[in-house]
């Protein structure tokens, strides 16, 4: 009996096993998934702000504390072309980190914007840094839309990185300090409170 105990323990972690393995797999198009769709597998939770999932979408939100949240990938990344999908709900502030380090809700490195209409979507930031290094052009603010998936792509290649929303590049930037490092992906949410985001279809091509 406890042999066979032992036996359906080991099955059911197999299972297990597979199944993360399965998530990591590329696909035809080289993408693999960040997200599973069901739970935060793979992810960290940082801070006391609100992470989870609903009906296949991983949510943020502002928690009672109204302070910087993150979400960080365990796996670090150097080179590599991601795309995810965003819905902003209420105040939509938050952002795409990369190369990024979080020790407690500190981080370092790089932001891919992500920002209600006419504040940068799709420009770069540096934590603790040197702040915004570049914005988009005004004219392409109206890329992004409201009440609406959006689609952001960020792209790294040895120091330059090049950002798309819902097709349209962005900006494209070139820096020794972004290319000299490798960190993780982290989703963000800004203080102040009333950040909602919806987040879906977060997968990565490793370069």
């Amino acid at each position: 009996m406890k042999n066979a105990y032992s036996i359906i323990i080991f099955l059911a972690s197999l299972t297990v096993s597979l199944s993360a393995q399965e998530n990591q797999k590329p696909s035809k198009d080289g993408y693999e998934q960040l997200f599973n769709g069901k739970d935060l597998t793979g992810w960290k939770v940082h801070g006391t702000e609100k992470w989870f999932v609903s009906n296949g979408e991983l949510i943020c939100e502002s928690g009672p504390d109204k302070q910087y949240g993150y979400l960080a990938s365990a796996r670090e990344f150097k080179d590599f072309d991601l795309v995810l999908d965003f819905f902003q709900e209420s105040n939509g502030n938050s952002g795409v980190f990369f190369h990024s380090q979080v020790e407690g809700t500190r981080v370092s490195g790089w932001q891919a914007e992500v920002a209600p209409p006419g504040l940068h979507t799709g420009g770069i930031y540096e934590s603790y840094g040197r702040g915004w290094l570049i914005k988009p052009d005004a004219a392409k603010e109206r890329s992004l839309k409201t009440n609406a998936w959006n689609t952001l792509r960020v792209k790294v290649v040895g120091n330059t990185v090049t950002t798309w929303l819902n097709g349209d590049q962005m900006i494209e930037f070139t820096d020794e300090k972004i290319g000299s490092i490798a960190g993780r992906i982290s989703l963000q949410i800004h203080d102040g409170g009333g950040v909602r985001v919806r987040w879906k279809n977060i997968r990565i091509a490793p370069l």
